[in-house]
């Protein structure tokens, strides 16, 4: 007895000393930091109300994280309000993505999609599969393939290691492809054995000059030499940050990360705002030609659109050059496009949305005639049934999605791609981190996201009407206009025919420039072989 009441009595001395010392700590901290406040000169806040100001930064950087826990509804949210994302999670765990009650959506919002059911669906026993999918005609090696919904460029280094091992498992699994993202080919990519799209950027990761940015033929042609590299995409913008090259935080430049890039390493990784040897169309289609001899592979380019103008003057420059010379696919990414890093004036406020851009592509290829000839890829905020629908509506042939996958994996939408700290292991190369990313089970996840959406698809396209989801055009669609009426997507964004058969220079729905009357002057050849032909 005596002995616990001696243990009592030195228990809470204990911690009356140690209480003592934590408001002394406590005091001495709120002093300094008062003294700290009231004489810098940076923050008014601060300066006006010390140390009690400092509560103001700490609930705005708490509040990013609470938003969507506690205050935010369900269809508020953004980037991806809570709706989106619990239809992905739903869908990579492979449970029922069934709901009670009726709609939580606003049917009346402009901009709101809606398909037009058919009063006789197609019966599941009626339901096709779709063909295969050749690209690129005109290589030694075209890809030739049926799927759908593949996983957009997201590079190793802003990916973790089980990520992007997760991704590639996955990928083949559920036989759809995986694009490396401009950070060049990491044996995790290689270790699956899923069908890679190798992205070449305006830094040229992986498939560049010792010490320079210039590409080099040599490792294009060790890359093209994996038979799991199907296709090469030039990536001239993306939907985050048109205009401006990937960011990859020194933090986040490892040993690894550095050698596959050639890089030196803990360094801020920049790419240039643009490929320095592409200043024009006639440089673009030469670049994509040459990346094509050299690898016999299919080469397409990605971007984002920001003039209808430019159309006219790229598809001028394929006819001029002839079909062959055409990329064989264009990923149409969206001015809402994800990213790891970007300046905010480029995320919030340049480039065309991709509702807008990707009708006009689809047109502006079937105006010239080139629309069976070159691909239509379409990216950006496609993470649900209803946006993949929408986007074969309106004429894409495939479509990629990258904050989808990452949702698959686990992401919680934290925010903090740009930072090495994200708290699922996904973009982050903390070994503490990464451990709670399992690539097998997570793998597992990636494909049922993949198997899940294109069935929904499918269900969409059947209760339109149609044997399968390719047979979707734009009268299966309708967007809802601020009068509170809907509008069929045939009637926004009317088909067009390709021009008639005459010399180009006469076609009556454009003007051509003296520098283009001059090129087709000099090239008779093109001129003879396209003057009694419908150009398509």
């Amino acid at each position: 007895m005596e002995y616990i009441l001696s243990w009592s009595i030195t228990f809470k001395y204990i911690v009356q000393v140690v209480l003592t010392f934590a408001f002394v700590a406590a005091l001495a901290t709120v002093i300094v930091l008062y003294i700290v406040d009231i004489t810098q000169t940076k923050q008014a806040i601060r300066r006006n109300y010390p140390v009690i100001g400092r509560f103001r930064y700490l609930f705005e950087y708490l509040g990013e994280f609470f938003r969507q826990y506690f205050f935010a509804m369900d269809r508020e949210e953004l980037p991806f309000n809570r709706a989106q994302r619990s239809w992905v999670y739903r869908a990579a765990k492979n449970i029922s993505n069934t709901a009670a009650f009726g709609s939580t959506r606003d049917l009346r919002k402009p901009g709101t999609v809606l398909f037009a059911n058919c009063p006789y669906p197609t019966m599941s026993e009626d339901a096709t599969s779709p063909d295969y999918e050749t690209i690129g005609p005109y290589v030694d090696k075209p890809y030739v393939t049926r799927s759908i919904f593949n996983i957009s460029g997201m590079s190793y280094g802003a990916l973790s290691k089980p990520a992007v091992k997760a991704l590639g498992l996955g990928a083949k699994k559920a036989e759809c492809w995986l694009n490396t993202g401009e950070g060049g080919l990491s044996p995790y990519h290689l270790t699956s054995g899923c069908d890679l799209v190798f992205q070449i950027g305006t830094a040229k990761y992986g498939v560049r000059e010792p010490n320079s940015a210039k590409l080099s033929d040599k490792k294009l042609r060790e890359v093209a030499a994996h038979h799991q590299v199907k296709m090469f995409e030039i990536k001239l913008s993306q939907g985050g940050k048109p205009g401006k090259g990937g960011i990859l935080p020194a933090d986040k430049v490892s040993q690894e990360v550095a050698d596959i890039r050639g890089i030196p390493v803990n360094t801020d990784s920049i790419s240039p705002n643009r490929h320095p040897e592409i200043k024009c169309d006639d440089d673009l289609l030469d670049m994509v030609n040459h990346v094509r001899e050299v690898t016999g592979k299919p080469v397409g380019f990605k971007t984002v659109i920001g003039s209808e103008n430019w159309l006219d003057h790229l598809c001028t420059a394929i006819l001029r050059h002839g079909e062959k010379s055409a990329p064989d696919f264009i990923t149409v990414d969206s001015a809402d496009g994800g990213t790891g890093a970007a300046p905010l004036p480029l995320l919030d406020d340049m480039g065309l949305a991709l509702y807008e851009s990707l009708p006009m592509v689809v047109n502006k290829l079937t105006e010239y005639g080139l629309r069976d000839r070159i691909k239509i890829i379409a990216s950006g905020k496609l993470i649900n049934p209803a946006d993949v629908a929408w986007a074969l509506c309106v004429g894409a042939d495939f479509i990629t999605s990258a904050r989808g996958f990452m949702f698959s994996l686990g992401c919680i939408q934290a925010l903090q791609c740009n930072k090495n700290s994200c708290p699922t292991g996904i973009t982050t190369h903390d070994k503490k981190l990464q451990k709670g990313l399992d690539p097998i089970v997570k793998s597992e996840r990636v494909a049922s996201y993949v198997k899940n959406m294109v069935y929904e698809v499918g269900m969409i396209a059947h209760s339109c009407g149609v044997n399968h989801f390719r047979d979707l055009e734009r009268h299966h669609a309708r967007i809802m206009q601020g009068d509170g009426q809907s509008v069929p997507l045939d009637k926004l964004y009317p088909k067009v025919e390709p021009l008639f058969e005459m010399d180009r220079r006469d076609w009556s729905t454009r003007p051509w420039s003296a520098t283009e009357h001059a090129a087709l002057d000099a090239d008779e050849s093109i001129n003879n072989s396209t003057q009694n032909k419908k150009v398509s």
